[in-house]
Order: structure tokens, then sequence, then C-alpha cells
């Protein structure tokens, strides 16, 4: 049986990783309430569809990426059953074709693991160079869905508070494809 606890609107109290203690007291110093579950490392479609569930709400799909020379980063946020074709990505913002960073860039940069990339990460000085790219779909809704960077927690906050907030205070705006 996968694990998803009750909600919780307070941080963990131990954390996990570096970027999981950075995401909270980011959100603590801008005043966004968030509410959060814990639960067994979310991996398959089934796991999502158990978190979602949990969470009220539907998990994102983030995938961080790069050029061929590893010199460009973007992450880019999409529906979780939404498939991500390179070609179309990269015709949406102009540029040659781009593929899955490593999981070393990913953690230099983005500060997590695969099965746990998270467009907050927003909130570290190593991402500062990150492309952000959402999809407009994601942003339908009133609430965002995504890890705070653990495989294990899934957070819930309001879309506007995500993109008048949190982005916008870690130097970043997004963009919308």
């Amino acid at each position: 049986m996968f694990y998803v606890s009750e909600i919780k609107r307070t941080a963990p109290e131990t954390f996990s990783t570096p970027l999981q203690k950075k995401v909270y007291e980011t959100l603590d110093k801008l005043g966004i309430p968030f509410e959060r579950v814990d639960t067994d490392p979310g991996i398959t479609m089934e796991d999502c569809r158990n978190i979602n569930a949990g969470l009220g709400g539907r998990i994102v799909k983030s995938i961080f990426l790069c050029n061929r020379q590893q010199t460009k980063f973007y992450l880019y946020v999409t529906r979780d059953d939404k498939p991500f074709v390179t070609k179309d990505f990269g015709q949406a913002l102009g540029i040659p074709r781009v593929s899955f960073a490593s999981a070393e860039k990913l953690l230099e940069i983005a500060g997590t693991e695969h099965g746990a990339t998270t467009v907050l990460s927003a909130c570290l000085d190593s991402a500062k160079e990150v492309t952000f790219v959402i999809d407009k779909e994601v942003l339908e809704g009133e609430w965002y869905c995504c890890t705070d960077g653990t495989a294990g927690c899934f957070v819930k906050i309001k879309v506007s508070d995500l993109l008048d907030k949190y982005l916008p205070a870690c130097g970043h705006t997004p963009i919308l494809i």
C-alpha cells in the first residue's frame, strides 16, 4: 500500500536536503501558505494518482534539460500526463533541440535528484541562470502541486503565489508556452 500522510500545513520537523530546507524558508519568508503530504517515493503513475488524491490536486511533471554543450539549462513544467517532445519544446522557445541534463548537473544546479525535480529550486543561487519554462495548461487551475525537492514530500500552493510571489522573489520570470 502506497503511503500518503494526512495534509500538513507546516514544514517538516527535519529536512532531508538543503533544497528542502531552503524551499520552506522561502515560502515562510514570503508568507506563502501551503499544504503538503509526506509519501513513499512517487515513481509510477499509480503513485502519482495516490499522491494527487491525498493532496487534493494534480502534481506536475518537471523536467531538467540542457543544450548540447551543457551551458544552458531549462526546467520545464508540464502536466503529468503530457508527453514531452524535445522537438516541440525547442520550437516553442526558438532554440535547438535539448536533451535531459545529467543527474550530476541536476544535483549541482537544481539541488535535487531525478524524481524530485521541482520549480521550487528557483530559490537556489545555483539555479539563477536556469530558464524556467511552464506549460500554460499547468496554470489553468487554482493550485500548483509539486515536490519540495525530495521524492517523498509533495506541496500544494496557489498558482498566483507561484507566479506573483515565489518566482519573482527568486529572480525568475518563467516563459509560458
